[in-house]
């Protein structure tokens, strides 16, 4: 590049071999990160809040009374690790490196495996469906691969909410690791088309993500009586009972996320099954709601006040089993009765990236796969590890099995967590694996024995 685009930073970044392509102020020929390159610039010095940016030393004091990363006062919901699991179980081992282990570790680990998972009745049945309100999107030829791969998953992920009854008014859907909200979105844009629903006025949304989020699709939902709210905290310290806008109406909750990574999923268990406000009212509601009906209860009678409305069930998309954590774990009894502890728990977690990575520099013998996606960010996967002893007696097939293997054992532990609260969870391959290789949905609904 020879020069700067127009309107772009002059600033040559001689790292990527180009201009910087920063937009610069009116009358400047430098951003603000490297201002200092003009004549009569202050100096820049590096936020003693947060040294990945830079602000100008005369203006630092004004900077730290709005920099992102000050200390934000806490909010009411915030509990520090409500979630996390107990704190009085086992110690977590330290993490497990494949490569230090020999062939017969490996052989014993597998033979373990093998054994676990016997009998476990967690398959994974095909089940893509689709949800009208996305087609005209779906359809239209601007959007590019990727997405048309996320609107085909979110189209998905409505379709089984609406098999399960799940998706209607009078109730309010908690999306976990929300990103931008696009699920909510969605959601919101199904609800809306009901000819029954004019003004949403039974229908709450809560986005919960623990980062900052560009380009968020929540200031496009400005109907009166929709209550959309996000709350930037992590699942690991969010006490639902303790949101106000879930204490307004006490709406029964669904569970929904998209590609919820690793632990992520067992905190947003925790969150929405194990609420100390709910532990009176843990499980199905006493009265299945109908599709288009009211959430209130007369029949409840007196009482303490639980705080919430019940849990009418979830929908998750699995994602990231390698990084899954032994402590925030739901299914530590399930891998207990088996035989199995932490140290195990560890190795399979590792294992498990072999369903989707594989080994690239020894896989020739198929084109690498795009690595997955959480939340629709760029962020990949991390490749599985290469060892000697597993390149010795594994093939690549066999490696994927195994992959395959540990992540249905990981997942049968949530599937008997979600029994012990009175839900039948179900897991299910609810878009084709070229769509995404991380293409299965956790379900669950009230059991009909509760």
């Amino acid at each position: 590049m020879a020069a700067p685009l127009p309107g772009r930073c002059g600033f040559f970044v001689e790292k990527k071999k180009r201009f910087c392509k920063m937009i610069v102020g009116k009358g400047k020929a430098f951003c603000g990160e490297h201002a200092t390159m003009e004549e009569g610039s202050s100096r820049r010095i590096v936020c003693p809040l947060d040294p990945k940016h830079t602000v100008s030393e005369d203006k630092l004091d004004k900077h730290l009374k709005k920099c992102n990363s000050r200390e934000k006062p806490t909010p009411v919901y915030y509990v520090q690790n409500i979630n996390s699991g107990p704190a009085d179980g086992a110690e977590a081992p330290r993490q497990v490196s494949l490569s230090e282990c020999s062939r017969t570790q490996l052989e014993s680990l597998l033979g373990r495996l093998k054994t676990a998972v016997t009998g476990l009745q967690c398959d994974v049945d095909d089940s893509v469906r689709s949800h009208p309100v996305l087609q005209e999107e779906i359809d239209n030829p601007k959007n590019g691969d990727s997405a048309h791969k996320h609107l085909k998953q979110q189209s998905s992920i409505l379709g089984h909410l609406e098999a399960l009854r799940l998706l209607g008014r009078g109730r309010c859907f908690v999306e976990f690791g929300a990103g931008r909200g696009k699920l909510s979105h969605w959601i919101h844009e199904a609800l809306k088309t009901s000819d029954h629903l004019k003004t949403c006025d039974d229908l709450q949304l809560l986005l919960v993500e623990r980062c900052s989020t560009r380009f968020k699709v929540d200031g496009k939902h400005q109907d009166v009586g929709v209550q959309f709210e996000r709350l930037q905290v992590d699942i690991q310290h969010l006490d639902l009972s303790k949101v106000p806008l879930l204490r307004q109406k006490k709406l029964p909750l669904v569970g929904v996320g998209k590609h919820l990574c690793g632990a992520a999923t067992d905190l947003a268990l925790r969150c929405l099954l194990e609420t100390p406000a709910l532990r009176e009212e843990t499980g199905p509601p006493r009265k299945r709601l109908k599709t288009s009906g009211p959430a209130d209860d007369p029949d409840s009678g007196p009482g303490p006040d639980p705080g919430l409305g019940p849990v009418l069930g979830l929908a998750v998309a699995l994602c990231c089993h390698h990084r899954c954590e032994w402590r925030h774990y739901v299914g530590q009894q399930f891998f207990l009765q088996r035989g199995l502890g932490p140290a195990e728990f560890s190795a399979f977690c590792r294992m498990s990236s072999w369903a989707t990575c594989g080994l690239r520099p020894t896989n020739r013998d198929r084109p690498p796969q795009e690595p997955t996606n959480q939340r629709g960010d760029d962020e990949e996967h991390e490749p599985a590890e290469e060892t000697d002893a597993v390149n010795g007696f594994l093939s690549a097939a066999e490696r994927e099995q195994i992959g395959r293997l540990c992540k249905r054992l990981i997942d049968g532990g949530r599937l008997d967590f979600l029994k012990t609260k009175g839900f039948d969870g179900k897991l299910t391959a609810y878009v084709k694996s070229h769509v995404t290789l991380e293409n299965v949905l956790l379900t669950a609904v009230p059991s009909s024995s509760s």
